[in-house]
This record gives structure tokens, C-alpha cells and sequence, in this order.
């Protein structure tokens, strides 16, 4: 599927896997092994695809828009090094992670240094308004981190904290990748804020199908499974079910989970908890409420081929088989 949905834009991605892998070069023999290590895999280009997109519906891939592709990219890369440091994570994208391979001082250091050259090559586009959005996505996205964190304290599994922190450390970021397509391709300016929402709930649903990926033993997401509740977040299955149980000893556990005090065995009888309770259909209703929602702001765009891709794009993120 990946392929259909990419073909409209095929020469542009070879263009941007180019602008991307050139801007990130260092003559520091450890910064280059971190940033090889990085850019060894650049897996399914799902942001910079939807961004491509958008500009196409707008009428033209422009240097501007694979410009900020890369910084989108970029600034997503550093961040999850990051975040691997702050969750102590051992493992991304199937590989280990910067942090794993060489140590937190280190993958804080490319984080940064990643980030700057972010910032570098959204400036390349020459719009106020690109680089005026690329900050208030940085400031969003360590906002859903630290929101994220906060909620491991909290006594109360509230569905609409869990959908402001996906917001802010997902979402966030496919929507800006909609949004600075359509401006920099061109687009009116009712299509560039149909496209912006279209991002806001393809955003949501990858995150929501993550969550459920992390339940499933038959799934190979490139992490351990149960991942997230080792880590002490709950996500919307779990958050569900509790909501839903009248048995108070499963909320003491998943206290004990927040805590990350909770043993494998514990971890392992909340998933089944979950499962059990229907944690993970509930989940997958959302997700499909939110599909719906993202179909109706495909209506009306001018380019059939590209509307047709984001379709198909939006059935690959709640499908998906990684």
C-alpha cells in the first residue's frame, strides 16, 4: 500500500531523502556514527509523505516544501532521542536506541545538535511563518513530554489527559506536516485548514493503533511488548477498562504500575486485565470515530490522485501491519 499511496510523489521523496540525508553530516567522528546509526533506517517516511502530499494538492513540490520535510523530520528524530533518554528506552525503531549505544550525554548532544540543523533547514524555506510554526511545534511537543510525565503522578485515569498529551506528542506534528504542505504548495486557505485537521486526526489514530500494537505478542513494532506500562504510562485501552471495572485491586495496580513499581507478572496481569475487559475494542472504535471524522475533510480537494493517496495513507495508519 505504501507504494500507491507514495507514487504520486516518488521523485519528490528521492528528492527529499536527499536534502534530508545531506543536511545531516558532521566532521565529529562520534556525532557521524550517532547520526549514521539514525539515518540507517528511515523507515516508511510516513511524516514527509503526508507533507509532500499536501503541497501536490497545493499545485507544486517545492524546494521550500522538501526544505521543511527535512526540518519536520529532523526535529521528530531529535526529539525521540530525547525521549528515549527520559524513558531510559533501550530499543527504536527496531534497533537500539542513541542512548543504548552510546550513552545519555551523548544522545542529549545529538538531540541538540539535531535539532539545530532543524531549525537550519526550516529557515531554507524563507517563511516567517514555517519557522514561527517549527518553534510552537517544539514547544509542543516537550509540553506533551512533560505532560506525559505529570500524569505518572496523577491518582486519576482521565481519557481526556491521555488525548492532550497524544495531542501535543503526536498529533501535533502531523498536523504542522499538513498544514506547512498545503501554505508552501500553494493551497487556498479553506483547503490548508481542512488538510491541518486531516493531519490532527491521521495524528491521533497512529498513536491510538501504537497503543493497541503494544498489547499484541504477534506484532513486531521494533519494542518490547507491554513497553508502555514498563514505562509507567497508561494509555487509552488500559485507562478504559479501569474506568469501567469495579474491582478496586486493579486500580491499585495500575498505581503500582505508574510508580514503576509493578513486577513483570503485574505488568502482565493488567494487560490481560485490559484485553479481558475490552480495553483494546474501545480503542479501536475511537479510532475508527476519528477515521471518519478525517474522511470528510478529504472532500472537495482538486487534485483526485492526491486526495485518493491521503485515503489511502489515512487506511494504512489505522490498518497498518508493521
Amino acid at each position: 500500500m505504501l507504494h500507491k499511496i507514495q507514487q504520486p510523489i516518488a521523485a519528490d521523496l528521492e528528492r527529499y531523502v536527499n536534502v534530508f540525508r545531506s543536511a545531516l553530516q558532521s566532521d565529529n567522528p562520534l556525532l557521524t556514527a550517532a547520526l549514521n546509526h539514525l539515518t540507517r533506517k528511515l523507515g516508511k517516511m510516513m511524516r514527509p509523505t503526508l507533507l509532500l502530499l499536501c503541497a501536490r494538492e497545493g499545485g507544486a513540490v517545492t524546494d521550500e516544501a522538501l526544505h521543511a520535510a527535512a526540518g519536520l523530520e529532523m526535529l521528530h528524530t531529535a526529539s525521540l532521542v530525547h525521549d528515549d533518554v527520559v524513558d531510559e528506552s533501550n530499543m527504536r525503531r527496531g534497533q537500539r536506541s542513541v542512548n543504548a549505544l552510546f550513552d545519555n550525554k551523548a544522545a542529549v548532544l545529538v538531540g541538540d545538535f539535531i535539532t539545530s540543523k532543524a531549525l537550519t533547514e526550516v529557515s531554507l524555506t524563507h517563511s516567517l511563518e514555517a519557522v514561527e510554526r517549527m518553534a510552537w511545534l517544539g514547544q509542543t511537543l516537550a509540553d506533551g513530554e512533560l505532560l506525559q510525565l505529570n500524569n505518572t503522578q496523577s491518582t486519576v485515569f482521565s481519557e481526556s489527559a491521555y488525548y492532550d498529551v497524544i495531542a501535543k506528542k503526536t498529533a501535533a506534528l502531523f498536523s504542522t506536516c499538513a498544514f506547512l504542505g498545503a501554505r508552501l504548495g500553494g493551497a487556498t486557505h479553506d483547503t490548508v485548514n481542512r488538510l491541518e485537521r486531516f493531519g490532527h486526526l491521521v495524528g491521533l489514530c497512529f498513536q491510538l493503533r501504537d497503543d493497541i500494537f503494544d498489547f499484541d505478542e504477534n506484532i513486531d513494532a521494533g519494542k518490547p511488548k507491554g513497553n508502555d506500562m514498563h514505562e509507567g504510562k497508561l494509555t487509552l485501552p488500559v485507562i478504559h477498562t479501569l474506568n469501567t471495572a469495579t474491582d478496586a485491586r486493579y486500580y491499585r495496580l495500575a498505581m503500582r504500575v505508574r510508580g514503576r513499581e509493578a513486577s513483570k507478572l503485574e505488568v502482565q496481569e493488567l494487560v490481560e486485565f485490559t484485553i479481558a475487559g475490552g480495553g483494546l475494542d474501545y480503542a479501536e472504535s475511537e479510532m475508527q470515530r476519528l477515521r471518519t471524522e478525517a474522511l470528510t475533510m478529504l472532500d472537495g480537494l482538486t487534485d483526485k490522485e492526491v486526495a485518493k493517496a491521503l485515503q489511502l495513507y489515512l487506511d494504512y495508519v489505522v490498518k497498518r501491519e508493521i
